[in-house]
């Protein structure tokens, strides 16, 4: 043998010990990487049932929160963080993990955001509801299934996240929000998710959260909508077609508060689907209100399309994780040009009152403000004249030319039918009027008459 064929057997040797070698350590680690998950397997089930055996006294959630992060290993909450690690950075990820967050609401909206909070990274998750699971509820719930049928959402919850985070400590709470005492439940949030049901105890909570300065997300109505495509986050202060978001903003705005809370809601307009209907014995018994278990909350139920509510409580999540991480959804998309439209219905009414007057005007009394509310509270985006299409092209115009203009006195549109009524109806230029309901019937007449009652109902409220 010479010297460059002994030359290579011993390079060849040493590469063959160094592959071996790396293939020993490579099923090592993979081997202790199996161990270490088969032991926390078996720790989270004795954990589970060490919890459900036990009623000691449970200790403060900070306390509870280290305790839990200390005994789990590190690596492996890297390793099953890794993809939100690579998203968010180190920095950012620190701050989810220290993140708290307060979920109001689980059923099909608050059970998928807890769920992605967890799997995120959240370390600590305070879940309060007072419901509990039917078998109606596991067409859209996160976490319940048959067995969990007739137990409290909030325990169905934490027990799925126990298998999903060791590491994250959830406080269950079957308790009701009430704006008397709801501090205790908020106490040390970051961010307070709401996806309550009813109206009044969700304008009670946004409104307790924005006095107190505390950060909050509001889910709107997932009910009676079908189009995933029309879902969106938004400031609140900009929701349309939404009956859910139209009510509570209207309410807040009553107690003051016009913007500054950020929601998911759905730009589809509701179609055919309906309350569905109660049994004749049921409203023999009294009123209908009264028929619930706690005053105002809805005995009968809107139809829901399950997978509708998860991808709320999937947007909902993704805003708070981006917040809590410093990386906030920096412009949340509104509906496009909105405010431009806005603009061009005050500037086109502008020019409609100066035809019919016959006179220049400088500002009407209405602005972008009233525009709204006429627009997408008091006609919901649509024409006063039936079928009540949504407008290609929306005008705002006077409803009785023989009355001053008046948020009450002023209808929605279209461009062909506005052009109709300022013809028949006639300017005061010529001096002459003519009964609207003479050109569009008793009909319409009848449905202009309850929108500027509702529109004096919320001036009373205002003023």
């Amino acid at each position: 043998m010479n010297f460059h064929s002994h030359k290579t057997q011993l390079i060849a040797t040493a590469v063959g010990a160094s592959l071996a070698t790396a293939g020993l350590l490579t099923a090592y680690n993979s081997y202790t990487r199996r161990e270490r998950r088969r032991n926390l397997n078996d720790e989270v089930i004795r954990s589970i049932a060490a919890k459900e055996s036990s009623n000691a006294p449970t200790p403060p959630p900070e306390v509870a929160q280290e305790v839990r992060v200390s005994a789990y290993d590190e690596d492996l909450i890297r390793e099953q963080l890794a993809r939100n690690y690579a998203f968010f950075g180190d920095d950012g990820m620190s701050k989810i993990r220290k993140g708290r967050v307060v979920i109001i609401g689980c059923g099909g909206v608050g059970s998928w955001a807890a769920v992605m909070l967890a799997r995120s990274g959240v370390s600590y998750i305070r879940l309060v509801d007072f419901d509990y699971v039917t078998l109606s509820s596991l067409n859209r719930h996160a976490t319940a299934g048959l067995t969990d049928v007739g137990t409290p959402k909030v325990n169905t919850i934490e027990k799925t996240l126990k298998k999903i985070a060791r590491w994250v400590e959830v406080d269950s709470r079957i308790e009701i929000w009430r704006k008397e005492e709801g501090g205790l439940l908020l106490e040390g949030a970051d961010w307070v998710l709401d996806a309550i049901d009813n109206i009044q105890t969700k304008v009670d909570l946004l409104k307790y959260c924005h006095d107190h300065g505390l950060k909050v997300f509001s889910s709107m109505g997932a009910s009676a909508k079908c189009d995933p495509t029309r879902i969106q986050i938004s400031d609140i202060s900009n929701t349309i077609y939404d009956p859910l978001a139209r009510s509570v903003r209207r309410r807040l705005r009553l107690l003051g508060v016009t913007s500054g809370i950020p929601v998911v809601y759905s730009t589809e307009v509701p179609g055919d689907v309906k309350l569905l209907p109660l049994p004749d014995e049921e409203f023999e018994k009294g009123p209908v209100k009264e028929l619930g278990v706690f005053d105002d909350f809805r005995v009968r139920i809107l139809p829901v399309l399950g997978p509708l509510p998860c991808i709320f409580g999937l947007h909902a999540s993704t805003y708070i994780l981006c917040e809590l991480a410093g990386k906030p959804i920096l412009n949340p998309l509104a509906i496009r040009g909105r405010k431009k439209l806005y603009e061009r219905l005050l500037r086109d009414l502008l020019h409609r009152e100066t035809k019919l007057t016959g006179q220049v005007i400088n500002k009407l009394p209405i602005d972008e403000e009233d525009v709204s509310l006429i627009f997408e509270d008091i006609h919901r985006g649509r024409s006063i004249i039936p079928p009540h299409n949504v407008p290609a092209r929306p005008v705002l115009l006077r409803w009785d030319v023989s009355r001053p203009l008046t948020v009450d006195n002023c209808v929605v549109m279209e461009y062909g039918e506005a052009e109709k009524h300022s013809k028949a109806c006639g300017t005061q230029e010529e001096g002459r009027f003519v009964d609207p309901r003479t050109i569009w019937g008793d009909e319409v007449q009848e449905i202009v008459d309850r929108r500027a009652e509702e529109v004096r109902r919320e001036r009373q409220w205002v003023m």
